[in-house]
């Protein structure tokens, strides 16, 4: 969703274009598809990776936290928007391990 030059991108998982899940059991891999999600509804809306300024992480397990940090650290290492991982109870899908939301501000050319 953008509003102005605001781009809100929630509930993304480890999907594939059918509607599968990615990775089941590893957390790692989830955190990039769900990452490549977010790239893709990105996008769609006018922003990039570079544009991000906030993430929110929400996992099943705390304990996978360095894996999921090290596949963000992958999208983000230059860009270091600010960040929250958060555990949670469950999913909605048993297989999911990760999900997450990001928010960029898109600046003009005059910036």
């Amino acid at each position: 969703m953008r509003v102005g030059s605001r781009v809100l991108v929630s509930g993304t998982t480890a999907t594939n274009d059918r509607g599968d899940v990615v990775g089941i059991g590893n957390p790692y891999t989830q955190t990039i598809q769900a990452l490549k999600n977010v790239e893709r509804a990105l996008g769609e809306a006018g922003a990039k990776m570079t544009d991000v300024v906030r993430t929110r992480i929400y996992v099943t397990n705390l304990d996978h936290w360095e894996q999921v940090g090290r596949a963000h650290g992958k999208f983000f290492a230059d860009i270091r928007p600010a960040s929250t991982m958060l555990e949670v109870r469950r999913m909605v899908s048993e297989d999911m391990l990760v999900e997450i939301e990001a928010e960029a501000v898109v600046c003009d050319a005059e910036g």
